[in-house]
Order: structure tokens, then sequence, then C-alpha cells
């Protein structure tokens, strides 16, 4: 019988999306849990990140992030999930 090997899915850098004054604003983080700077490079771990993971903070910023990655190819690429659900 052939043994399955799960892969180690480590965490990757993200963007934390919330809505403040009716706007939808996401900050990037590394996969750490480090606050990035413009350069997205990590202090902590010294290595530049690239976030492609959008973590909302509910379900109204979600459907929101949901709607720009059907509509917009500038979104597409992007992972999105509810982060009460991590």
């Amino acid at each position: 019988m052939t043994k399955i090997i799960e892969k180690n899915i480590s965490p990757s850098d993200y963007y934390e999306a919330a809505l403040e004054k009716g706007s939808l604003v996401m900050k990037p983080y590394c996969a750490c849990g480090n606050a990035l700077n413009e350069d997205y490079f990590c202090e902590k771990c010294h290595r530049k990140c690239h976030c492609n993971q959008i973590i909302c903070n509910d379900e109204a910023v979600l459907e929101l992030v949901k709607n720009y990655i059907r509509k917009s190819s500038q979104f597409s690429a992007f992972k999105v999930k509810l982060a009460r659900d991590l």
C-alpha cells in the first residue's frame, strides 16, 4: 500500500483587507506576521515578500474583494479568505 504524504503548506505573505470610511484598505504583511513597508521587505525575516493572498476581516469586505477578483485583472491572481476561517 502506498502511503500518502501531504505537503507542508507554509504560510504565505498576505494583505489584511478592511473597510475604512467606506473605502477598501489593504495592508501588506509577511508570512511571519510582520507589517511590511512600501518596499515589501521584511525586516524580521530579511527577505522581499510577495503578497498573493488577501485576508478579509469580515464578510462584507470578503464579498467586495471577491467582486474585485471577478471584475479586475489586477486582482485575478489573488486568493481570498475570511480571517475567522484561518
